[in-house]
C-alpha cells in the first residue's frame, strides 16, 4: 500500500482482509471432507524434533499457558476440556478435528506472504508478528492434544483386544 494512505486506513485494509482470508479458510475447513484432515497424512504425522509430544511440554511448557487461550467449539464440536467419550471411534474423530484445527490455523499464518507483497516492510513485519501470536499457539495445541489422543487410543485399542482375547479364552 502507498505512503499516502493513512495508518488508519492501512489498518483497516489489513483487518479486512485477515477476516475475509480466516473466514474463507474456515468455510473451507467445515466444507471439505473429513479425508482431507486425514491424521495419517505427512503434514499431521508426528516429526522427530517433537520427542512424542513431550517437545510441547518440556520446552514449550504448554501445559502452563494451553488452558487460558480461547476455544472454537462448532455444533458438536470437540471441547478441549474434558472427553465426552473414550470409544475408539470418537478418539478418531476428535484426532481427525485436530488436523482439521491444526490446517485452519496453519492456512491462517500464511497470509503473511500477502502482508508482506502489499504493506510496507516494517507494517508487514508488525502484522505477521501478530498473525503468528494468534495462530501459532493453536498450531502447537492442536499437535499437542494430537499426540495425547493418540496415546489414549492405542491404550483402548489395547484393553479392547486383551477383553477380547480374554473372553475367547474363556
Amino acid at each position: 500500500m502507498g505512503k499516502e494512505q493513512s495508518f488508519f486506513s492501512v489498518m483497516i485494509v489489513n483487518i479486512m482482509l485477515a477476516a475475509i482470508w480466516h473466514f474463507c479458510s474456515y468455510i473451507f475447513c467445515i466444507s471439505v471432507d473429513t479425508k482431507f484432515f486425514d491424521p495419517e497424512k505427512k503434514i499431521y504425522r508426528p516429526k522427530k524434533w517433537e520427542r512424542g509430544g513431550r517437545f510441547y511440554s518440556d520446552v514449550l511448557k504448554i501445559g502452563k499457558w494451553k488452558d487460558i487461550l480461547p476455544q472454537h467449539i462448532g455444533k458438536d464440536g470437540f471441547s478441549k476440556d474434558h472427553l465426552d467419550d473414550v470409544s475408539v471411534e470418537y478418539l478418531n474423530e476428535f484426532i481427525m478435528e485436530t488436523c482439521r484445527a491444526e490446517w485452519n490455523h496453519t492456512i491462517n499464518c500464511i497470509l503473511f506472504v500477502l502482508l508482506i507483497i502489499i504493506n510496507e516492510l516494517l507494517t508487514a513485519i508488525c502484522l505477521s508478528i501478530l498473525l503468528f501470536i494468534g495462530n501459532l499457539p493453536f498450531v502447537v495445541i492442536q499437535r499437542y492434544n494430537r499426540f495425547r489422543l493418540q496415546k489414549l487410543r492405542r491404550t483402548v485399542i489395547r484393553k479392547e483386544t486383551t477383553a477380547i482375547e480374554q473372553q475367547v479364552g474363556n
